[in-house]
């Protein structure tokens, strides 16, 4: 590298720094002492490394670059100036602001972002299943690049990344790990102790290179060996949080705080006063992604009145739609329960096998949304639990994934409470933008399936261990935001309300009731989000409001709400009988559960006869 080249980057690296205190302090917030630890880095992989199309941000040959430590905003929004798409004016005037797409976290609303980071941890995940993508599924030498920090190493994630970015020999990700040693209250956990970071990264399997991140040649010699590595790389730098101006380089109680007005006017001093460069980096090679060749999708079809679980109707509908090849699967090691590896049969090339590390089996999926695949990640709903801030954050990164829990419910029997999913349905509903469905036999969650793959945003789908019967022609229709009046009668006096395991108990129950004289109308809410409050409203009206909602799930934001909170929304309020799991449950037969949960047939039946008793 020549002397003016070193020169440049210099320079390059101030601006941004420059650049990280201005914004902030005007904003009167942000993350600038931890933005110009990493500038030095950032500036050599801008200038020499990024390969990108600016002005063609979804060209699919392009690098990526993911901010791990998303509070380094700043840096990011300043490299964002720096590459000519981000005025000086906006940078300075709209940092933070309502309205602003300069967030204080970065999020897609900027087509130069890929994923929303923030939550500690998280980038790196996604960063894998991009990488993922590249190598296997696009097929194109697009780089993967990671800027974390040292503080979230204390994050399993982290290392769940590692782990399967190096089982799959993503020699196209780099994790470059900013270690200033000073967290958010003060030294971090291992502070400059690299040689600790370098075994724990090479022991899950990665190349470690310890760099000073202030020297322009290292850090640049670690980017060019990197490109040629045979597996991921974790770049370790040594860095001062601060740097730049003496007043707060490595000093405690300058995380998150902006500099005052006269201290970033010293620190400017300091700096060289502001710049105005613009950096032109290298482009892509030229590149086309593999093309997957799509068919047509012929979903399975089931007998009516056969026994078939609704996992079982999920794995080989899924195995259907991927005819279509955009679509790929992703398993936290128990497809041969939550039946994903009906797809694994016949899709090998695009099944992915993430073992038991859910919170990066939900961020591998939301890599591979980045690239335009459409992912169904599958495994237990109560482990999805594990990873409810991952899919809590791709919803703020408008990811487009598919999610499948089986194994729901006190319904699983012996296996016991650690097993069963009973919070699923509320954790999932509480997401911003989520579809919920919770089909009850195998023609509807088929039809679920196929419908899961043409729909945007997150979709999560519910299903059932136990095998029960197929209640539907195999042409029936089932739109996303509807539900089926499976049992009617024009002197319906009760409507029963289930999804799942309890729809069948609800149909149970009207036949009890039936043979009392009692005429009860079954609806089935396969759609719990959105959910159609136009039916509900009906029916109310039709039973003079009496209501009775079972649920193989736990009271608080479940079926019960949902039902509730339509209704309401639609001024139609109305008192319901909800019966859902209430206390603690062990083990046992699914029959001796649902009973001692208050939700067998028979005791929707006696909900029933006190609604309309009272």
């Amino acid at each position: 590298m020549t002397e003016q080249i070193l020169d440049q980057i210099r320079e390059l690296a101030a601006q941004l720094r420059v650049d990280s205190i201005r914004c902030s302090t005007s904003a009167g917030s942000g993350h600038p002492t931890s933005s110009m630890s990493a500038a030095d880095l950032m500036a050599v992989l801008l200038a020499r490394h990024f390969r990108y199309d600016w002005q063609r941000p979804d060209d699919p040959a392009n690098d990526h670059l993911i901010f791990s430590k998303g509070h380094a905003s700043p840096l990011l929004y300043s490299m964002f100036k720096a590459a000519g798409v981000v005025s000086d004016e906006e940078l300075i005037t709209r940092y933070r602001r309502f309205g602003s797409r300069l967030e204080g976290h970065p999020t897609p609303v900027l087509p130069w972002v890929d994923v929303a980071t923030g939550s500690l941890g998280q980038g790196l995940p996604d960063g894998v299943g991009v990488a993922l993508a590249g190598r296997y599924l696009d097929e194109l030498p697009y780089r993967v690049w990671v800027l974390c920090g040292d503080s979230e190493t204390a994050e399993g994630s982290m290392w769940e990344a590692l782990d399967k970015a190096a089982y799959y020999r993503l020699s196209n990700l780099t994790a470059i790990v900013d270690v200033n040693r000073l967290g958010q209250r003060g030294p971090t956990e291992l502070g400059w102790d690299l040689d600790a970071y370098a075994r724990r990264a090479e022991a899950f399997g990665a190349h470690a290179v310890v760099i000073d991140g202030h020297d322009i040649e290292q850090i640049d010699k670690a980017f060019f060996d990197a490109a040629g590595a045979d597996r991921p790389t974790v770049i370790l730098a040594r860095t001062r949080k601060g740097r730049g101006f003496d007043e707060v380089e490595d000093r405690e109680g300058w995380h998150g705080r902006p500099l005052p007005v006269s201290m970033a006017q010293r620190a400017i001093i300091e700096l060289g006063g502001q710049r105005d460069l613009v950096v032109a980096g290298p482009r892509p090679e030229a590149g086309t992604p593999r093309m997957w060749p799509s068919g047509e999708v012929n979903l399975p079809r089931f007998e009516l009145g056969a026994r078939v679980a609704t996992r079982l109707a999920f794995g080989q509908a899924l195995a259907a739609v991927g005819a279509l090849g955009h679509v790929v699967a992703l398993d936290g090691e128990v497809d041969n329960s939550t039946h994903l590896e009906e797809f694994a049969k016949w899709y090998p090339e695009r099944y992915f096998e993430m073992f038991i590390a859910e919170q990066q089996l939900i961020a591998a999926a939301v890599g591979m949304s980045v690239r335009g695949y459409v992912p169904f990640a599958a495994t237990f709903a109560a482990f999805l639990t594990r990873a409810y801030d991952f899919i809590r954050m791709s919803a703020i990164s408008q990811a487009n994934i598919r999610l499948c829990g089986s194994h729901s419910g006190v319904e699983i029997g012996a296996d016991g409470p650690s097993q069963m999913a009973l919070e699923d349905i509320a954790m999932m509903r509480a997401v911003h933008g989520t579809t919920v469905l919770y089909p009850s036999d195998a023609t509807s969650a088929a039809s679920l399936v196929a419908q899961m793959a043409e729909r945007g945003g997150i979709v999560y789908m519910r299903t059932t261990r136990g095998a029960y019967p197929v209640l539907y022609g195999p042409d029936e229709p089932f739109p996303i935001g509807g539900c089926k009046l499976v049992r009617s009668g024009p002197d319906d006096q009760v409507t029963l309300i289930g999804a799942g395991v309890t729809l069948h108990n609800c149909l149970a129950a009207a036949g009890q009731l039936a043979g009392e004289g009692i005429g009860a109308r079954v609806v089935d809410l396969y759609s719990v989000k959105p959910i159609d409050t136009q039916a509900l409203v009906q029916a109310a009206d039709a039973t003079a409001g009496r209501l009775v909602v079972a649920e193989d799930h736990y009271p608080a934001g479940g079926i019960g709400s949902a039902v509730l909170e339509a209704l309401n929304d639609a001024g139609h309020p109305v008192r319901i009988r909800h019966l859902a799991v209430r206390d603690l449950p062990g083990s046992g037969t699914p029959e001796e559960l649902m009973e001692a949960a208050g939700i067998s047939a028979g005791q929707i039946a006696q909900a029933a006869r006190e609604a309309i008793g009272g």
